[in-house]
């Protein structure tokens, strides 16, 4: 990688060199030169000067055409399969054949300059993965006790201390262990305002230290870092082909075939059938393989496809593939994980209810001692509670046993301790404990953890995760362009009931288990035509892979970013909205340039056949269709 940043970094400096430009656009110098050869040959013509004149045409042919022509013949030979880029070259060598210099090398011109229109959307979409790999920073500050030791960041290793100045971009990713400042994340989150970050904070490399020093600890090797697996995201996006793409290629190799045949019997059947001379015949056969050729169909989806996905990548919109991009604009239901993805993910304790014969610092000390060898969110909520707000001091448990989706049992002090939800511990106790009390909890939108040992319900928790301040508005968004919305949890149904009507989904689904949110997808699936599921835990990842779209947020665990088909990099529920409309936009393109070029051929063959086409107004319609279905395919460029 450290190869390619420093040929990017070249190319930015001496961007001003001809010969860098020449090197780095080789396609559209070649097909200027050819341009100008041509002018050259025309002129020449005009003046009797016939040798000359086919002279500056042949370098025209040679030049101009040489990178598509080497294309073609290679292609040809691997696919063992004649393709668009033959034809072309047929269609001007048979010009040339019958004294047509001008009209094809005029072709030869306009098809290299189409082509370098294309690889410049590809370039423009690449430019996203330079522009990443270039706030990648090549060397760290390593502490080693009091020395400073400025090091390459593939000498890095986890668990090392890195010293990150003011101004600096952020090594590798870590955590705060001293130091407090504010972070500038755009590159990451495309967040445009600077974060506070404290100790324990996490840092994400690539990201621009503003204010003050601090002190990270590495946590995640170079290669592993959400820096390099945005660029991964990108380059992985660009490669994957959308099922419209693939039946474009593979009708590609059938038509180009029917083309040949088509312009066979036009060598012959007019000459006997309508009594044409044989330079007509040729002459209107020649223009028939120039105007019939597929190349705007061809070029109708890549550009297009490409465009959007580079579109997307700079608003934090990260598609793994066109295939992805395409489906989304049949969307039409989608579902949310709410913990982490609706709500904050860091709900806080609100209540705490003890029975009569325990003291309740004492129940906190146990609860949050036995939680705090769990890593789920609520667990973690209630260590925070005891440990920062109560200040109690937290023993060591005994053992810790964790039964994924209803719970744990602990052990501390002799005691056994079961924590989790009203079925984990005994749901007929859970409802009658202190009068039904954590009814009214879950009523009011609250997660409730409850506690027992042998002799019953000893405590309950109440804990309110907030709705993240863009879901309303996100699923008010998807609601106008037709998305049926559902909410995904396993919380009770009191719980999901408050948290759904504070959304405004049009549906919920309470008490799920992981295995049961990939049997409600599937649900989903036979209901609705094209079904996403949204959300950022490792119990969501079995979800996203069944759903045909899975959407992960971008502060969402590793799992989650490795199963989703689109990361969501700000944790910004509208960009899904965003997307969709997007895809939709793309879709839309395609069916344009799709329409556009297959009525365009269709006019350019009946007019050849009407004898009322030229050879030159062939070259300029056809080539020029394709140029123009490429501009309509730039357009997604635009925010």
């Amino acid at each position: 990688m450290e190869q390619i940043v420093a040929k990017n970094q070249t190319a930015n400096h001496s961007s001003s060199s001809p010969l860098v430009f020449i090197k780095t656009h080789g396609e559209l110098t070649a097909a200027i030169l050819s341009g100008v050869l041509i002018l050259a040959g025309w002129l020449f013509s005009k003046q009797d000067s016939s040798f000359l004149s086919i002279l500056f045409f042949v370098l025209a042919y040679v030049i101009g055409g040489f990178a598509k022509a080497k294309e073609g013949i290679e292609e040809t030979i691997e696919n063992k399969e004649l393709n668009v880029e033959m034809l072309m070259i047929f269609a001007a060598l048979g010009a040339a054949m019958i004294g047509y210099w001008t009209e094809g090398a005029m072709l030869i011109f306009i098809f290299a300059l189409s082509g370098a229109l294309e690889t410049y959307t590809m370039n423009k979409s690449n430019r996203e993965i330079s522009a990443l790999m270039d706030l990648q920073p090549q060397e760290a500050t390593r502490l080693d006790g009091d020395e400073e030791e400025i090091i390459s960041i593939s000498q890095l290793q986890i668990g090392d201390l890195l010293l990150v100045k003011p101004g600096e971009r952020v090594p590798a990713d870590g955590v705060v262990v001293s130091g407090e400042t504010t972070i500038d994340q755009a590159a990451i989150t495309g967040e445009s305002v600077p974060v506070l970050k404290q100790v324990d904070d996490e840092v994400f490399a690539g990201t621009v230290n503003v204010k003050g020093a601090m002190t990270i600890k590495m946590t995640k090797p170079s290669t592993d870092t959400l820096f390099q697996k945005i660029i991964q995201l990108v380059q992985s996006a660009q490669s994957e082909k959308s099922p419209s793409q693939l039946f474009i290629e593979r009708f590609e190799g059938t038509y180009v075939k029917i083309v040949l045949s088509v312009v066979a019997v036009m060598l012959f059947l007019p000459h006997y059938a309508l009594g044409w001379s044989w330079t007509e015949t040729f002459y209107r056969a020649m223009i028939l393989l120039v105007v019939a050729s597929p190349c705007a169909l061809v070029a109708s989806i890549t550009p297009a496809s490409l465009s959007a996905i580079s579109n997307g990548a700079r608003k934090g919109i990260l598609f793994k593939g066109g295939v992805h991009l395409e489906r989304l604009s049949h969307l039409n239901a989608i579902a949310f994980d709410k913990t982490g993805t609706l709500t904050q993910g860091k709900p806080e304790v609100t209540n705490v209810v003890v029975r009569k014969d325990m003291n309740e610092n004492d129940f906190l000390i146990k609860i949050a001692s036995i939680e705090r060898q769990s890593n789920h969110p609520l667990a973690q909520s209630i260590v925070q509670f005891v440990k920062e707000k109560r200040k109690l001091p937290l023993l060591q448990p005994h053992s810790l046993e964790d039964v994924p989706g209803w719970g744990v049992i602990g052990s501390i002090q002799d005691e056994t301790w079961k924590i989790g939800k009203a079925e984990f511990v005994n749901q007929e106790e859970a409802d009658l404990f202190e009068n039904g009390i954590a009814m009214q909890f879950a009523s009011e939108g609250k997660t409730i953890v409850y506690a027992r040992d042998d002799k019953g319900i000893i405590g309950v928790l109440a804990l309110k995760d907030v709705v993240r301040k863009e879901a309303v508005q996100a699923v008010k968004l998807l609601k106008t362009l037709g998305i049926h919305t559902v909410m995904i949890t396993g919380d009770s149904e009191k719980t999901a009931e408050a948290i759904a009507k504070e959304c405004a989904v049009d549906e919920y689904i309470s008490e799920c288990l992981p295995e049961a949110k990939v049997e409600k997808i599937n649900q989903l699936k036979e209901k609705f035509t094209t079904v996403s599921m949204v959300g950022d835990g490792i119990n969501d990842a079995p979800a996203l892979a069944a759903a045909h779209v899975g959407m992960a947020m971008g502060e969402g665990t590793d799992v989650a970013l490795e199963t989703a088909d689109v990361v969501l990099m700000k944790n910004d529920l509208s960009k899904i909205a965003d997307a969709v409309s997007l895809s939709r936009r793309m879709n839309a393109v395609v069916k344009q340039n799709v329409i556009f070029s297959m009525s365009v051929i269709f006019l350019l063959i009946c007019s050849n056949f009407f004898q009322i086409l030229d050879m030159p107004f062939g070259v300029i319609g056809h080539e020029g269709s394709t140029i123009l279905v490429i501009l309509n395919g730039l357009r997604l460029l635009k925010t």
